[in-house]
């Protein structure tokens, strides 16, 4: 039992992994986010106050997350079907050379050196009330 864990995490490390941030106060009012293979790695409260819009509360529940790449399109989908559509909330994940930025209802995927992808998204992110400070996900 001990040497097939052992098996399972060696081959889990030497796969892709995906990794992202979701906020849990993102979420909307009985969102039931269930991906199979979604791992939460780490969980942080952050005092955001100086850098909120008035639809959005002081403090932000950090959820870091990872999951083997093949998980990106129902982890997509699944996001986009959770969260708020107002108060300028997203979610982001980048996969292989890939980012992922989620909305509610619509989502941008595009090589992380793509500037004219990442442009859309942004632009898109402005259209929903996202403020432009926080338009700042890493590529």
């Amino acid at each position: 039992m001990v040497v097939e864990h052992q098996i399972k995490m060696a081959a889990r490390q030497n796969s892709c992994m995906l990794k992202g941030t979701l906020l849990a106060e993102s979420l909307r009012p009985g969102a039931d986010l269930r991906v199979a293979g979604l791992q939460v790695t780490q969980v942080s409260r952050k005092d955001v106050t100086g850098s909120v819009s008035a639809a959005q509360p002081p403090i932000w529940t950090f959820l870091n997350f990872e999951a083997d790449d093949d998980v990106a399109e129902p982890l997509a989908q699944s996001l986009s079907d959770s969260l708020l559509v107002d108060g300028g909330w997203y979610a982001d994940f980048t996969v292989g050379t890939d980012h992922v930025v989620v909305f509610a209802d619509k989502i941008f995927r595009y090589r992380r050196s793509d500037q004219v992808g990442r442009a859309a998204a942004v632009e898109y992110g402005r259209t929903v009330g996202v403020p432009d400070h926080q338009l700042d996900w890493n590529d």
